[in-house]
């Protein structure tokens, strides 16, 4: 299936994957919904991003959330909540030891870096590795988390 997935992911990015290793979430409509990545890709560049979401769906609303000063907002609320500090250290460490290759957190984050980057990837992280709170409470706030019809084509 993997080969036809990579078409699927390929129609939802509009241009081929890179990286791309497999599918790690679906929709409930079966598409893919978030991929693993390699950590370099077939040019032998480092990949930061091990899950990367792919949903239409999710895009668009994690965008959106991005454009309303959601990274900035989550910073602030991982900075200033104990177990949301914690659910990220716990998070980039994983993401550590998943990726032994490169030494960086979710979404490429660099130790001690201070501020989330990419909200995509945090949701991308807590889809595929439930537990990661701070992910899951950014996931919360994508209600409806799925769309009543499928989003690809």
């Amino acid at each position: 299936m993997v080969g036809s997935d990579r078409t699927v992911v390929e129609r939802q990015l509009g241009r081929p994957p890179r990286a791309f290793r497999r599918v790690v979430v679906r929709c409930p409509f079966g598409r893919p919904a978030v991929t693993e990545q390699a950590p370099y890709d077939d040019a032998g560049e480092p990949f930061p991003t091990t899950f990367w979401l792919t949903c239409p769906h999710l895009v668009a609303a994690v965008s959106r959330l991005e454009a309303a000063g959601g990274v900035e907002r989550w910073t602030r609320a991982s900075a200033g909540d104990p177990a949301l500090r914690d659910s990220l250290e716990a998070a980039n460490a994983e993401q550590r030891r998943i990726r032994p290759e490169l030494d960086l957190g979710v979404g490429g984050a660099r130790p001690g870096a201070g501020s989330l980057k990419c909200l995509h990837a945090h949701v991308a992280f807590a889809l595929a590795r439930p537990g990661y709170e701070l992910g899951e409470r950014v996931v919360s706030e994508l209600e409806p988390l799925w769309p009543d019809v499928c989003c690809t084509a």
